[in-house]
């Protein structure tokens, strides 16, 4: 049930415009796991690093997923460049259901100090179905808890997460 979260959240920002919920940049502690996908207190998508480097699915996916759609715009590894920021530091500042909100319908900031302009992907399934994963990824940069690079080792895919993704992509 996991896979609806950003769709939930999504109509949410659509009818409501906000939710004035906050996401403290340290929210990144594991409150539980569930079908291999790791969560804060506040019911948040996080990561899950092992000591040796191990990641889980959803961090390595969302390497994959940030690396085929975000990068060319944002940089390698969430690191930003002169064309648009760090999402890396994004995915910390910002809050959970902003995020969200921002990649499914872009934004759009023109005035005398800044031009900045970020799409819309909310009919790209390339992102949709791998939001939390991308959210995920960026938030293990963030935090340096993944460096930089393809993460070396990976927790197989749940199958939960297969049928989830399956459903997703039709």
């Amino acid at each position: 049930m996991r896979n609806v979260a950003p769709l939930l959240a999504m109509a949410v920002l659509i009818s409501t415009g906000s939710n004035g919920w906050a996401q403290d940049s340290a929210n990144i502690d594991i409150a539980y796991a569930e079908d291999g996908r790791y969560f804060t207190d506040d019911d948040i998508p996080t990561y899950n690093v092992t000591e040796d480097g191990r990641v889980d699915w959803l961090t390595y996916s969302g390497f994959r997923r940030y690396h085929s759609e975000c990068h060319v715009c944002h940089g390698p590894e969430g690191e930003g460049s002169t064309y648009a920021p760090a999402l890396k530091n994004s995915a910390l500042d910002m809050d959970y259901y902003d995020f969200i909100d921002v990649v499914v319908n872009g934004r759009q900031r023109v005035n005398a100090a800044e031009t900045s302009v970020m799409p819309a992907f909310g009919n790209n399934p390339n992102v949709m179905c791998y939001l939390d994963d991308i959210y995920v990824y960026l938030k293990a940069r963030g935090t340096d808890a993944v460096p930089r690079g393809r993460p070396g080792s990976r927790e197989d895919k749940s199958e939960v997460i297969r049928e989830d993704e399956n459903a997703c992509l039709g």
